[in-house]
């Protein structure tokens, strides 16, 4: 059994690794090869790239991007043919993946995506170019079955594996003793995202946030979880300029920043989901570059006025969300401090929170497991 994968970015590594886990209880002889990152390779998986390759957001910065990426899918496309898996996964990263999964789709390789396109959130039209790329799609959330189900996409709820890692109940002492955090006084955990670009652009903003609270709150406490070598290079040299020395800055461990905060200053996206399931407060902000904003903006491609996955999953705003212009030090100090001063309303998130954690968690790796188990044993019997 050969069994391929491209997972980008660090989100894409961990669900890849989970995967991987739970097709090894049922495939034990099967190579896995592909593209993937460190938690990937640990679960013994041949990286023929590092998924931080992919790692690029924003309308402007695939552009940029644009003659590397297509080179690299090329050249993986070609391996993969060669190779001949009895499956390929495409793990999230849907403008590298798709257009691979049709590709080898048309060539006779059974191809699955795991993690749906927002396309509940904008473009829509994906929805046509999922069913034509992938034999099965693997979603995360509740609500986009049924999108496919009205184009006659095999779409199935698996459940979030995030969901699955943390408790319905946390534990904030146990993970400030193991942070070597006080037990007591105001911890905001700080996480402005995986990427480069992303951290430039927002951790100076959050950083200044951060300088003002301590004004204000000066036992405060400011954590920041690095999710890479990479990142924690420009985490360290933004810290340098703005001089904070009540920030503790960590290598990975960003679950356990989460679960030790107050209150959580973040980048729109998967940790959003992850400060949710630690049921903790949070102020949401995002700022795209000026050039993908607008041709967002002009072109229309946003369908939803809510951005952040707890909102979206509460259908209403229960976390404030402050993107490009009115993502200010601020606006952000303000929503922070709401938080802070107003025990009763952080109180009142928990069992909403709570609810929602439920019904993502099922076991999301083994379901995803079994559903290519069930597409894989489908293949046998219709070669047979």
């Amino acid at each position: 059994m050969r069994i391929a994968l491209v997972a980008g970015e660090a989100s894409g590594d961990r669900l890849g690794a989970g995967l991987i886990a739970e097709l090894r209880q049922r495939f034990p002889d099967a190579e896995f090869a592909g593209v993937g990152g460190p938690l990937m390779k640990s679960a013994r998986f041949q990286a023929w790239h590092a998924s931080d390759e992919l790692a690029v957001m924003g309308l402007a910065e695939v552009l940029r991007h644009l003659p590397r990426l297509l080179g690299l899918r090329r050249k993986l496309r070609q391996r993969l043919l060669a190779w001949r898996p009895d499956v390929f996964i495409g793990i999230d990263a849907p403008d590298f993946n798709l257009g691979l999964e049709r590709k080898l789709h048309d060539a006779g390789i059974r191809t699955v995506h795991y993690v749906s396109p927002s396309v509940w959130a904008w473009r829509e039209g994906r929805v046509a170019k999922v069913g034509r790329s992938a034999d099965l799609v693997l979603c995360l959330f509740p609500m986009e079955p049924p999108i496919y189900a009205r184009h006659s996409v095999n779409a199935r709820f698996v459940g979030h594996p995030l969901a699955d890692e943390f408790a319905i109940v946390p534990d904030t002492i146990a993970a400030r003793r193991r942070l070597a955090l006080p037990a007591s006084g105001p911890v905001l955990a700080v996480l402005p995202g995986s990427r480069i670009g992303e951290i430039r652009r927002l951790l100076p903003v959050f950083l200044e946030t951060a300088k003002r609270m301590t004004v204000r709150m000066p036992d405060l406490i400011v954590t920041i979880p690095a999710a890479n070598a990479a990142g924690a290079a420009v985490i360290d040299e933004l810290l340098e300029q703005f001089a904070l020395d009540n920030v503790r800055r960590f290598d990975g461990r960003a679950h356990e920043c989460l679960l030790a905060a107050d209150v959580v200053l973040l980048a729109s996206g998967t940790a959003a989901l992850e400060a949710m399931l630690a049921k903790r407060p949070m102020v949401v902000a995002y700022r795209l570059s000026k050039l993908t904003y607008h041709l967002v903006m002009m072109l229309g491609l946003m369908k939803v006025n809510r951005y952040s996955l707890p909102n979206i999953l509460a259908n209403e705003p229960v976390v404030p969300e402050l993107m490009q212009d009115d993502c200010t030090a601020e606006n952000l100090m303000d929503a922070l401090l709401h938080w802070l001063q107003n025990p009763a309303a952080c109180a009142a998130l928990q069992p909403r929170f709570a609810a929602i954690h439920q019904r993502l968690r099922l076991g999301a790796s083994a379901r995803a497991a079994d559903a290519i188990a069930e597409l894989l044993a489908g293949r046998a019997t219709h070669a047979a």
